[in-house]
């Protein structure tokens, strides 16, 4: 049992599992993958998601028995260069491409990756909020470049798809250790509200009704429309919202909300759904810290692989994911944050309390990327 490297048991937290053994080279098996099940083994947007590792690895080695119960990976070196792949439709393309961000850097050759398929839906990060948050927090370790960015050429809604986004990602030696410990006020805020193959004002009519609850908080709020028409416009009608608070300090704090997809569960109105998104912005605002909590474990993971030095990042109250993700890098990288608590003084008014993490990183330097 001992050469099957790291063992892990059910379903959950699937692909930070392999994204930590791809970046540690260590080998990792998964068994018991919803073995009680009625419909046992990997689901499709899994399998999906492994062939889209095999395309920007080589030599990686997976095997899976029959029913697909049990997984077997030895990640092989990340390669990169020009990527195309169908994502599965179950998940939007926000679910491939968190993983993707985090492997992106340490490429041999700069990754240019098409990835087709859904790119709003309830449940995963749209394309848009990855945009406005992770790629300011990569640039903030030293990772930024003329070609760092993240395009959306269709959008595709929930269940049919048909989005098109393309990621450009230049590849770095070593990531610089950071100190983001005091986030600042809050000086900003922008948005995006899409819609497509729906009437153009209901964009119009989500930024209304969000405009009217953040005024309360600050008069600096722009909020652009999106309305993307014919073939741009995929498969399946629908409208969102995403909207990111800006600090003084460059911290980026973000909400979105879509619509429900067609076919499942009550339609929602775009009146209730700009006002619930910015609520949820509020909320997030609350929570504070310098990362978001969509894009913690992003930075947990570019401070283990920084330098032999501290690195410190003030975040807002740990998301259950977070704490399995740090579970995970003590596993492959042997590394342990140091946790302290925060709570803010009573005359402050700074919202949940927060949490300072430090760690010093294990000095990770990618051998993949060619020397020029």
């Amino acid at each position: 049992m001992a050469s099957h490297g790291l063992v892990h048991d059910g379903c959950n937290f699937f692909r930070q599992r392999l994204v930590l053994s791809t970046l540690s080279g260590k080998r990792v098996k998964i068994k018991n993958i919803r073995s009680k099940d009625d419909n046992p083994g990997l689901r499709d947007f899994e399998a999906s998601f492994i062939r889209l590792l095999d395309k920007v690895t080589n030599g990686s080695r997976i095997e899976i028995n029959q029913t697909g119960t049990v997984l077997f990976y030895q990640p092989g070196l990340l390669y990169g260069g020009p990527v195309e792949h169908d994502c599965n439709l179950q998940r939007s393309v926000g679910y491939y491409l968190e993983a993707l961000l985090m492997l992106a850097p340490f490429m041999k050759t700069p990754l240019k990756a098409t990835l087709r398929g859904v790119t709003n839906d309830p449940t995963d990060p749209t394309v848009d909020l990855l945009k406005a948050t992770a790629l300011p927090l990569m640039k903030k370790f030293g990772i930024d470049g003329e070609a760092f960015d993240i395009k959306v050429v269709k959008r595709g809604m929930a269940p049919g798809g048909g989005g098109e986004v393309v990621l450009t990602c230049p590849v770095r030696r070593t990531i610089r250790p950071v100190q983001l410990t005091d986030p600042g006020k809050i000086k900003r805020i922008r948005g995006v509200a899409y819609s497509v193959r729906v009437s153009p004002q209901m964009a119009n009519r989500i930024v209304e009704s969000a405009r009217g609850i953040l005024n309360g908080l600050l008069p600096d709020i722009y909020i652009h429309t999106d309305h993307m028409k014919g073939a741009n416009s995929g498969k399946s009608p629908g409208f969102g919202l995403m909207l990111v608070a800006e600090t003084l300090n460059g911290c980026f704090l973000s909400a979105e909300m879509s619509s429900t997809p067609q076919g499942q569960g009550d339609p929602v109105l775009p009146e209730d759904l700009g006002r619930n998104c910015a609520k949820l912005l509020l909320e997030e605002v609350h929570r504070g810290g310098c990362v978001d909590s969509s894009n913690q474990s992003l930075a947990l993971l570019l401070m283990t692989l920084g330098q032999q030095d501290v690195s410190k990042v003030l975040l807002g109250p740990l998301s259950p994911y977070t704490i399995e993700f740090l579970r995970h890098i003590r596993e492959y990288f042997q590394i342990m944050f140091k946790i302290e608590v925060q709570k803010p003084l009573e005359d402050e008014r700074k919202g949940g309390d927060k949490v300072l993490m430090t760690c010093v990183g294990v000095g990770y330097s990618n051998l993949n990327k060619s020397l020029k």
